[in-house]
Protein backbone atom coordinates (compact mmCIF):
# COMPACT_ATOMS: atom_id res chain seq x y z
CA UNK A 1 0.00 0.00 0.00
CA UNK A 2 2.71 2.47 0.90
CA UNK A 3 4.52 1.82 -2.37
CA UNK A 4 1.33 2.53 -4.34
CA UNK A 5 0.79 5.77 -2.40
CA UNK A 6 4.39 6.79 -3.21
CA UNK A 7 3.70 6.01 -6.87
CA UNK A 8 0.71 8.38 -6.80
CA UNK A 9 2.89 11.07 -5.20
CA UNK A 10 5.59 10.54 -7.84
CA UNK A 11 3.01 10.21 -10.65
CA UNK A 12 4.44 6.82 -11.58
CA UNK A 13 1.56 5.43 -13.63
CA UNK A 14 3.64 2.50 -14.91
CA UNK A 15 4.25 1.22 -11.37
CA UNK A 16 0.58 1.62 -10.49
CA UNK A 17 -0.38 -0.31 -13.61
CA UNK A 18 2.08 -3.08 -12.72
CA UNK A 19 0.64 -3.40 -9.21
CA UNK A 20 -3.05 -3.55 -10.11
CA UNK A 21 -4.79 -6.88 -10.78
CA UNK A 22 -4.60 -7.87 -14.45
CA UNK A 23 -8.39 -7.87 -14.81
CA UNK A 24 -8.49 -4.19 -13.71
CA UNK A 25 -5.68 -2.89 -15.94
CA UNK A 26 -7.94 -2.29 -18.95
CA UNK A 27 -9.88 0.41 -17.06
CA UNK A 28 -6.74 1.97 -15.54
CA UNK A 29 -5.28 5.01 -17.31
CA UNK A 30 -1.60 5.25 -16.33
CA UNK A 31 -1.11 8.36 -18.50
CA UNK A 32 -3.76 10.27 -16.51
CA UNK A 33 -1.75 9.61 -13.33
CA UNK A 34 1.37 11.01 -14.98
CA UNK A 35 -0.51 14.21 -15.95
CA UNK A 36 -2.39 14.53 -12.65
CA UNK A 37 -1.73 17.69 -10.62
CA UNK A 38 -2.97 16.38 -7.26
CA UNK A 39 -0.74 17.42 -4.36
CA UNK A 40 -0.61 14.35 -2.08
CA UNK A 41 0.21 15.45 1.47
CA UNK A 42 -0.06 12.42 3.72
CA UNK A 43 -0.97 8.79 4.26
CA UNK A 44 -2.41 7.35 7.47
CA UNK A 45 -2.72 3.58 7.75
CA UNK A 46 -5.73 2.82 9.96
CA UNK A 47 -5.77 -0.97 9.87
CA UNK A 48 -4.00 -3.83 8.15
CA UNK A 49 -5.30 -7.39 8.01
CA UNK A 50 -3.10 -10.29 6.93
CA UNK A 51 -0.59 -9.63 4.17
CA UNK A 52 2.24 -11.45 5.93
CA UNK A 53 4.84 -13.74 4.41
CA UNK A 54 2.50 -16.74 4.22
CA UNK A 55 -0.73 -14.90 3.41
CA UNK A 56 -2.26 -14.78 -0.07
CA UNK A 57 -4.69 -11.95 0.65
CA UNK A 58 -4.54 -8.75 2.63
CA UNK A 59 -6.54 -5.65 3.36
CA UNK A 60 -5.37 -2.14 4.23
CA UNK A 61 -7.62 0.64 5.47
CA UNK A 62 -6.12 4.09 5.04
CA UNK A 63 -6.77 7.79 4.70
CA UNK A 64 -4.79 9.65 2.04
CA UNK A 65 -4.88 13.43 2.27
CA UNK A 66 -4.38 15.71 -0.71
CA UNK A 67 -4.92 19.18 -2.12
CA UNK A 68 -6.56 19.66 -5.48
CA UNK A 69 -7.62 22.91 -7.11
CA UNK A 70 -6.83 24.77 -3.91
CA UNK A 71 -9.04 22.58 -1.73
CA UNK A 72 -8.09 20.01 0.90
CA UNK A 73 -9.58 16.51 0.46
CA UNK A 74 -9.12 13.03 1.83
CA UNK A 75 -9.66 9.56 0.49
CA UNK A 76 -10.72 6.94 3.05
CA UNK A 77 -10.49 3.49 1.50
CA UNK A 78 -10.31 -0.15 2.51
CA UNK A 79 -8.17 -1.77 -0.20
CA UNK A 80 -7.98 -5.48 -0.94
CA UNK A 81 -4.77 -7.06 -2.22
CA UNK A 82 -3.85 -10.54 -3.43
CA UNK A 83 -0.49 -12.19 -3.88
CA UNK A 84 -0.27 -13.38 -7.48
CA UNK A 85 2.85 -15.05 -8.87
CA UNK A 86 4.65 -13.94 -5.71
CA UNK A 87 3.72 -10.24 -6.15
CA UNK A 88 1.11 -8.22 -4.25
CA UNK A 89 -1.50 -6.57 -6.49
CA UNK A 90 -4.39 -4.19 -5.77
CA UNK A 91 -7.71 -5.94 -6.44
CA UNK A 92 -10.38 -3.47 -5.34
CA UNK A 93 -11.45 -1.15 -2.59
CA UNK A 94 -14.47 0.16 -0.78
CA UNK A 95 -15.11 3.40 1.00
CA UNK A 96 -16.17 2.85 4.62
CA UNK A 97 -17.57 6.34 5.19
CA UNK A 98 -18.94 7.08 1.72
CA UNK A 99 -22.36 8.72 1.65
CA UNK A 100 -22.56 9.02 5.41
CA UNK A 101 -22.12 5.34 6.19
CA UNK A 102 -20.92 4.96 9.76
CA UNK A 103 -17.67 3.14 10.56
CA UNK A 104 -18.33 -0.55 11.09
CA UNK A 105 -21.35 -0.57 8.77
CA UNK A 106 -21.43 -2.60 5.58
CA UNK A 107 -19.08 -1.05 3.02
CA UNK A 108 -20.48 0.95 0.14
CA UNK A 109 -19.34 -0.12 -3.32
CA UNK A 110 -18.89 2.79 -5.68
CA UNK A 111 -19.77 2.23 -9.33
CA UNK A 112 -17.27 3.08 -12.07
CA UNK A 113 -19.38 6.01 -13.30
CA UNK A 114 -20.35 7.32 -9.86
CA UNK A 115 -18.75 10.51 -8.55
CA UNK A 116 -15.52 9.66 -6.74
CA UNK A 117 -16.03 9.70 -2.97
CA UNK A 118 -12.70 11.48 -2.51
CA UNK A 119 -14.47 14.68 -3.51
CA UNK A 120 -12.46 15.45 -6.64
CA UNK A 121 -15.55 15.90 -8.79
CA UNK A 122 -14.30 13.28 -11.27
CA UNK A 123 -15.93 9.95 -12.05
CA UNK A 124 -14.61 7.16 -9.84
CA UNK A 125 -13.07 5.32 -12.83
CA UNK A 126 -11.08 8.44 -13.80
CA UNK A 127 -9.91 9.17 -10.27
CA UNK A 128 -9.38 6.64 -7.49
CA UNK A 129 -10.85 3.60 -9.26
Amino acid sequence: MRSRYCAFVLRNGAYLSDTIAAEKRGAFDAKSIERDQTDWIGLEIIDCKAGGLLDQTGQVEFIARFNEHGQHHHLHERSSFERRAGKWVYVDGDFPNANGIKPGAAPHRVGRNDPCPCGSGKKFKKCCG
